[in-house]
């Protein structure tokens, strides 16, 4: 846990944006896989460890926002639960911990929360994304699991983005601790991505050094070679020469600060002369998107950029054709980069996406685009100092979609459909970093994992 003032005064900023009322942070329960006492490993509430950083089953916390108080809700362990736990520390050290001092059992939730209901005063919380959540508010409140929904609190929604999309240094120090075991993670898989491999024994390695570095994944990670399946969670295809291999895998640190980094490798260490050309073009994009974010800069018009660069970069190979910015104009990059540049990071690797993306990546203002590929954007508003955001262009060769278009001969005055053919059974090809925006532009977290060409294939074939 970071100190208790930390706590203290994230919870005094999200006091002051808020004007009455109680925020109530229902933390997480533990998640049975088959029966009560087979779970799941717990992984707490990312606002909750935010705000009260306690990363343990059955807690809840309260703020008041009128009087300035704040309240933990648990249970101390009896003695017939400490013959299976052991010991364990006592709720009011805990809540010391985080700078809390009023504690009480989980029994005196409900009344409390009716209590300030009587008042007619309002009872704020973020939206719960998993059911056992929003079965646990509505038991709470008194409010039907279908009309959960319905009393989210936006005030407490736009307060809690305001402050986490804004990183701390110790939450930078974290994201780049992450960011040192997925450095290992990456590294070792390149030195693995060798002709008779299956992907479940590389993407098995990558988790033994989180585990054994006492962390988890932070989302489970993408290993393949069919790397044009955009989120790919098959892992049991064997691994040829002349294959690439996508892999987007991440860990989280020990206080659950995620990273996310992918690498496209190439299986027995070279590149094919197809696979070099596209890597370029992904290569070039990366690096310019990276070279244009600075504070004030919207982050739909760096997507716009790194698409402009694929698509004049895919002109060269005869893929497209026309005016690059007149062909995403009209959409043409679509075919081979379906999805968003990037997004926030931090607590969660799509960072305060269960919060809501709109509120998250755009504005009142800037609004999200319907159109096929620019509605998957994920982030579109102006970044600012201290904004943590993954930068990961792709070219994606996916049949289906390819014989759609053909098909329809849609943007067939910016595409060559005889040449794209030609690439139809190639994959796909990302790479991403995560990068802090500075005051004056950006810079690429944690320790350099091999990303050039030549440093891959020294790696992949070493």
């Amino acid at each position: 846990m970071f100190p208790p003032e930390i706590y203290r005064q994230r919870r005094a900023g999200l006091r002051r944006q808020i004007s009455s009322g109680v925020a109530l942070f229902a933390g997480n329960e533990p998640s049975p896989m088959n029966y009560a006492d087979n779970c799941y490993p717990f992984r707490q509430d990312s606002s909750f460890l935010y705000y009260f950083g306690l990363d343990e089953p059955a807690l809840a916390a309260v703020i008041d926002l009128d009087e300035g108080t704040e309240y933990l809700f648990g249970d101390d362990v009896t003695v017939d639960d400490v013959i299976w736990t052991g010991p364990q520390t006592p709720l009011c050290e805990k809540a010391r911990q985080v700078g809390i001092t009023q504690t009480a059992p989980r029994s005196n939730l409900p009344p409390f929360l009716k209590k300030v209901s009587n008042q007619g005063r309002p009872i704020h919380f973020l939206p719960p994304c998993r059911d056992d959540q929003i079965l646990k508010i509505g038991r709470l409140l008194d409010i039907p699991p279908q009309a959960v929904g319905e009393g989210v609190s936006e005030s407490l929604i736009r307060a809690v983005v305001a402050q986490r999309s804004v990183k701390s240094p110790e939450e930078i120090e974290q994201i780049e601790l992450a960011l040192s075991i997925t450095y290992q993670m990456h590294t070792a898989t390149m030195k693995m991505t060798r002709p008779g491999a299956i992907e479940r024994e590389v993407a098995g390695a990558m988790a033994g050094i989180a585990i054994a570095l006492g962390v988890r994944f932070a989302f489970e990670p993408i290993f393949s070679i069919h790397g044009e399946t955009l989120h790919n969670p098959f892992h049991n295809n064997v691994l040829k020469a002349g294959d690439i291999a996508v892999n987007d895998s991440g860990a989280e640190s020990p206080m659950r600060y995620a990273s996310d980094v992918t690498r496209t490798i190439p299986v027995g260490g070279r590149f094919t002369q197809k696979q070099h050309e596209i890597y370029s073009i992904v290569f070039d994009a990366q690096e310019n998107a990276i070279a244009a974010i600075r504070p004030g800069v919207e982050f739909r018009d760096i997507h716009r950029l790194a698409c402009v660069r694929l698509v004049a970069g895919l002109k060269e190979l005869g893929l497209t054709k026309g005016d690059p910015d007149e062909a995403v104009a009209a959409g043409a990059h679509t075919l081979f980069f379906q999805c968003g540049l990037g997004h926030m990071m931090g607590l969660d690797v799509h960072d305060m996406e269960g919060l809501g993306e709109d509120y998250v990546g755009y504005t009142d203002t800037i609004c999200r685009d319907p159109a096929f590929g620019w509605r998957s954007l994920r982030l579109a508003k102006a970044v600012e100092p201290d904004h943590v955001v993954t930068v990961e262009p792709g070219i994606y060769f996916i049949p289906t979609l390819i014989d759609r278009w053909k098909a329809e001969q849609k943007c067939d005055a910016f595409i060559d459909y005889a040449k794209v053919e030609t690439y139809r059974d190639f994959g796909g090809v990302r790479i991403e970093d995560d990068v802090l925006v500075t005051d004056t532009s950006a810079r690429v977290l944690g320790p350099p994992i091999p990303k050039t060409i030549a440093d891959v294939e020294a790696l992949a074939s070493a």
